[in-house]
């Protein structure tokens, strides 16, 4: 491998320092997904966090010189990321959900959930955002998809869950930063065991969903994130058993659960086939999120869930 030590003479442009930091990390077989999912965009994105430029640069811009000083921060940057295997977001502690920015540091996940599209969509047709008044996150990690939902039901209060005390300091710092500490609270609890008894317009998790086969088999990048907050069990149903179990309980009448599975989708769809799951559709990409309206949950606890 192509020393990074002491990078070529000729790194002139932001362009030129783009391309060299791509080939060095398609050279050391990075894994990507915490933002990217592949070289150039990883490299791009490096280097307009590093020299704090925005993501859509004009054109006339990739150009550009860069000073000395620039340079060697960039290839700082680029080093840690091939030695360290840490996800992107880790080394600039920041990242995007729902078109909004949050601070992540290795106490969370690095968000990455297609819960984003529907969130945007305020759940429609499944919800009315006018009538949302109380929204559950089970598993809130970052806050990210609480204070996205925050957003998108302007109207609702908010509570975020999660068992891990450091996840819920850096959901602090997300809710703080979007001002939002009088509608999103912060609740230590282990999926319902600690949750207020409400009833909730909408509960939505991104909860753990990894199975022990995948979990053994993850790259060096994703074994920097909290284990816990990814593993759940020997058929990753752990915690969605869990969910399922207890959901109609702290559902309103009208209410709806959405849960992130995953690669786990298969096992969820065998496991509770006899719920009438329905399985959504993302013009952006991504797969694996159920939504089940609360009625439906209800009747089939009252058969045996």
């Amino acid at each position: 491998m192509e020393s990074i030590d002491h990078p070529p003479e000729g790194l002139d442009t932001l362009r030129d320092i783009v391309r060299y930091a791509a080939s060095r990390f398609n050279e050391a077989g990075l894994v990507f997904g915490h933002g990217t999912d592949n070289a150039i965009d990883e490299a791009a994105a490096l280097a307009l966090h590093v020299l704090r430029l925005p993501a859509d640069l004009p054109d006339l811009y990739w150009g550009a010189r860069l000073t000395q000083g620039e340079r060697e921060a960039v290839m700082a940057r680029v080093r840690r990321r091939i030695r360290e295997r840490l996800p992107l977001p880790y080394i600039t502690h920041e990242t995007w959900f729902a078109g909004l920015p949050f601070y992540v540091d290795q106490r969370v996940l690095v968000p990455r959930s297609p819960l984003a599209e529907p969130i945007r969509q305020g759940f429609q047709p499944w919800l009315d955002p006018d009538e949302v008044n109380r929204v559950l996150d089970l598993g809130t990690g970052s806050g990210c998809i609480a204070i996205a939902c925050a957003y998108a039901f302007p109207e609702a209060q908010v509570d975020a869950v999660d068992n891990d005390p450091q996840a819920l300091e850096v959901a602090g710092i997300n809710v703080h930063r979007h001002d939002l500490d009088e509608r999103v609270a912060l609740i230590q609890a282990d999926v319902f065991d600690g949750v207020p008894q409400e009833r909730y317009s909408l509960i939505i998790s991104n909860p753990p969903y990894v199975d022990a086969a995948a979990m053994a088999a993850l790259p060096a990048e994703y074994r920097h994130e909290p284990g816990a907050a990814l593993a759940a069990g020997e058929d990753g149903l752990d915690v969605v058993r869990r969910i399922l179990r207890d959901a109609p309980r702290y559902l309103a009448d009208d209410g709806l659960l959405v849960v992130e599975v995953g690669d786990s989708d298969d096992a969820v769809a065998e496991a509770f086939g006899h719920l009438p799951l329905t399985w959504l559709e993302f013009e952006q990409g991504g797969y694996g999120v159920f939504v089940v309206r609360a009625a439906d949950l209800r009747a089939a606890a009252g058969s045996g869930l």
